[in-house]
């Protein structure tokens, strides 16, 4: 394997492009997308676009998977005109995508069956992290498949962690995250719907509580976002979106049955995006789900005082 692998980026959505374009910077990159003007930003970054994933693939050492879900990463590797069409015996495909862990172990084996390695990479951090190479990656892959990957997600992660040794095992330790991700931005949601309703200002309420002991990432992160939901103008822009979560959650919820783990917290937080997705809000921001508990027509001040 090369130190400078020529790499395949397949999906060039909100993590998939910073990913991409922070290759191109240091590797032989050729990115594939549905849309067209995603794939000219790669272009722009000194990257190489292809027309499928097939063509992406065709000279890659390393294949990266950034999607949104197992049906995109079945697509992208296994339908017509699919990477494992061309890519070679000992070539690596990294999986960032969360797709859980039966998914993961699913898709290993597809590809070993054509002697192909698997990382189970999913990654955290989001957009802007991605493409400054700051992003949290968890791992589960055996070490020839993780020593060939290294050159990529060196540059994409400053914390790597080795879950175990199995694909599957980074979706595990990746679902615990969200579990608690998706809780937080709940109870932020909670939060700011409460304050709205005692008649506090919610710009106030997140500076004052973000460095305290209630504040988490996602208060701090997500908080100012709420707050720019009730403002006049465009809604907040999409740094992740709502459906992400409804399908996570749904991940998280599945596995702890499977384990015969009660998580009723994850359980509720899970609701809560699957009412905000039945309001039509699949393809907002996530920090959107606020707008569940206390609708933008709401008065401000609640009948609390």
């Amino acid at each position: 394997m090369p130190t400078a692998p020529h790499t395949a980026v397949l999906g060039l959505g909100a993590m998939g492009l910073p990913m991409a374009t922070r290759l191109a910077a240091h590797l032989p990159v050729t990115a594939y997308d549905i849309a067209e003007d995603r794939r000219a930003l790669v272009t722009e970054a000194g990257g190489a676009a292809a027309t499928s994933p097939a063509e992406a693939a065709r000279n890659a050492d390393i294949v990266l998977l950034a999607v949104r879900d197992q049906s995109q990463v079945e697509g992208a590797l296994f339908a017509r005109h699919g990477a494992a069409e061309t890519l070679r015996p000992g070539a690596t495909v990294v999986l960032t995508s969360t797709v859980g862990p039966d998914a993961a172990r699913t898709t290993a084996a597809r590809l070993a069956e054509k002697g192909i390695l698997t990382v189970d990479a999913p990654v955290s951090g989001g957009p802007v992290r991605a493409g400054n190479g700051d992003l949290l990656i968890v791992v589960g892959a055996e070490d020839k498949a993780l020593d060939q990957a290294r050159p990529v997600l060196g540059l994409l992660a400053s914390t790597l962690t080795l879950v175990g040794p199995r694909p599957g095992d980074g979706q595990s330790l990746k679902a615990i995250n969200q579990l608690l991700a998706g809780v937080h931005i709940a109870a932020a949601a909670e939060a700011i719907a409460l304050a709205r309703a005692l008649g506090l200002d919610p710009a106030t309420v997140v500076e004052s509580l973000r460095h305290g002991a209630a504040g988490s990432f996602m208060f701090a992160d997500r908080g100012p976002r709420m707050v720019e939901t009730y403002a006049d103008g465009p809604d907040p822009e999409v740094k992740s979106r709502l459906d992400i979560f409804v399908k996570d959650m749904g991940i998280v919820t599945g596995i702890a049955k499977d384990a015969h783990v009660p998580v009723p917290l994850a359980s509720a937080a899970q609701q809560l995006y699957l009412l905000g997705e039945g309001a039509g809000l699949a393809a907002h921001d996530d920090s959107s789900v606020v707008t569940v508990l206390s609708p933008k027509n709401n008065s401000p001040e609640g009948d609390a005082r």
